[in-house]
């Protein structure tokens, strides 16, 4: 049986394990999911994605049924051991620089539903449940095999094998990938309600910048509420799971009449951790989400960061399968994901510390800072909305002063069209596209065409208006004609001129080869 009639593995029916699917299938490629739950678990976990993660979900193809579920998020307040508001970081509401509003809210049940329908819908993809995986081999040729619910023991022969299976990846632990562990372990009391009417609370995050007992608290969609309060170290759980000690935590929020009305959703204690794993790959066998690294929800990119994780693997794995690249482009997938994940981490273990840090011997000094910053103006905006940008390397050419475009990605406007508005996106198609800032000469644009690379004049869309520039001015901003857009939508290289668009696709030269090889030729 041949790498194409083999299908990819996936061990995970999670969010980032069916994305991953159907991402798959959009390519052609087919794809087994092995499940060991019976049914999709039904409490709430992620509540928050930023733009560029909704944006990957308008790429799986649900962005549209899964919006209504979400509520744009207006920002963060730090709020002080005395209740009051110390500052507040405020977010434009309208959809940003990728087509999305910068913060959303949900409920995961809400999207692994939507997920799951658009999967089901698609023949290519095959989910089984009630699949414990009981060995996994690496390699060119992965096997997989595992034990059903019929009580038989079953064999894959896999094109390829994706391990989505969670911080405790049984994928990860057979094939014996160890992790990097930043000593970070602390442990969380995590509080979700349903209640009957709206609570009288403002809509964005709060953030509790107690040192006696660090909190947050964010409204959801519809009345749905999560708090979060940090557990000393030797405190008794049991008394703080109690009924008395509930009503107090809550009540700078509702009345203890409020609380009696409402469903206690879920009340348990998470560990949070920050790690990631020291490899991502053994031959064609990969690790993405929970699997690959665990972050504390600091910066709300737990989720994301798994979503990103399929959205970078899926469209290279499906060119190594139908032969348009090599192996080695598969090499990338680490080399992109691990730095970008860890300083992720990085930035979630630096906010946990400056916010929610306990009494510590740098406590003192680190309210300091916080109540210092706090006092600059309009200092929420310096804070990054964007997740960082891909370092150099195979996939994206050297950044500088005037290509700091690469490894960002492009901007999404929405876009008037004869059959309405709509996304940049929707108009770029699966591949590759050239994207200029003005017409080509005949010659390029035939040379493009034959190929069947997407190209877009941005000078001649009529974007929507909106308060974001429009991607003719990002680009013009940064003194560039062209830039050449990956399938992820990430800018792998730039030009400054129409005639240095020839120079930008010969910079496949020094890549691993793609289907664009052919126009260096």
């Amino acid at each position: 049986m041949t790498a194409q009639h083999r299908p990819v593995v996936i061990v995970g029916a999670g969010p980032v394990g069916v994305a991953c699917a159907l991402l798959l299938a959009k390519r052609g490629v087919a794809t087994v999911i092995l499940e060991r739950h019976r049914e999709p678990y039904p409490l709430p976990r992620a509540v928050h994605l930023d733009d560029e993660v909704f944006r990957i979900l308008q790429a799986v193809g649900v962005d549209e049924k899964f919006a209504p579920h979400t509520r744009a998020m207006p920002g963060m307040r730090l709020i002080n051991g005395r209740g009051r508001v110390m500052t507040e970081f405020t977010r434009n509401t309208d959809d940003g620089r990728n087509g999305f509003p910068p913060d959303s809210m949900f409920d995961q049940p809400d999207l692994e539903r939507i997920l799951l329908e658009e999967a089901a819908a698609v023949d290519l993809i095959d989910l089984r449940r009630g699949c414990q995986v009981t060995d996994v081999t690496g390699g060119a040729r992965p096997q997989v095999r595992y034990h059903n619910d019929s009580g038989s023991n079953e064999l894959i022969d896999a094109a390829a094998v994706i391990g989505c299976d969670g911080a405790n990846s049984p994928v990860r632990q057979k094939l014996g990938i160890t992790m990097r562990d930043f000593n970070f372990d602390e442990q969380w009391l995590v509080i979700d309600v349903l209640t009957p009417a709206p609570l009288d609370v403002w809509s964005g995050v709060h953030q509790i910048c107690d040192p006696d007992r660090a909190a947050t608290f964010m409204p959801v969609t519809g009345n749905r509420y999560r708090w979060e309060f940090r557990v000393h170290d030797g405190e008794d759980l049991d008394a703080l799971r109690s009924e008395q000690t509930l009503q107090k935590l809550l009540s700078p929020w509702m009345t203890k009449a409020e609380l009696a009305e409402s469903e206690i959703m879920r009340q348990a204690f998470y560990t949070f951790r920050a790690r990631v794993a020291h490899t991502w790959r053994n031959g064609r066998v990969f690790l993405a989400g929970d699997a690959a690294h665990q972050t504390p929800p600091f910066v709300g990119q737990g989720l994301g960061s798994g979503l990103r994780d399929a959205h970078n693997l899926t469209w290279k794995l499906a060119d190594v399968l139908d032969g348009s690249a090599p192996e080695s482009l598969l090499d990338t997938y680490e080399s992109e994901r691990k730095p970008h994940a860890t300083r992720i981490i990085l930035m979630a273990l630096a906010v946990g510390w400056a916010l929610t840090g306990g009494q510590d011997h740098l406590a003192s000094v680190r309210r300091a800072l916080v109540t210092a910053a706090c006092h600059i103006p309009r200092i929420g905006d310096a804070l990054p909305e964007n997740s960082p940008s891909l370092n150099h390397g195979p996939l994206v050419e050297r950044r500088g002063m005037r290509s700091r475009l690469n490894g960002t990605l492009f901007p999404q406007p929405w876009v008037r069209t004869p059959d309405g508005a709509r996304r940049l996106d929707d108009l770029l198609g699966r591949g590759y596209a050239m994207i200029t800032r003005g017409p080509l000469r005949d010659h390029t644009a035939a040379r493009l065409m034959s190929m069947g690379l997407t190209h877009i004049d941005v000078d001649a869309l009529t974007c929507v208006p909106s308060t974001n520039p429009s991607p003719s001015a990002v680009m013009r901003t940064h003194h560039t004609y062209a830039v050449l857009v990956r399938p992820d939508r990430v800018v792998m290289a730039s030009a400054h001129t129409e005639s240095d668009v020839g120079q930008l696709l010969s910079t496949h030269r020094r890549t691993p080869r793609t289907s664009l090889t052919q126009v260096s030729a």
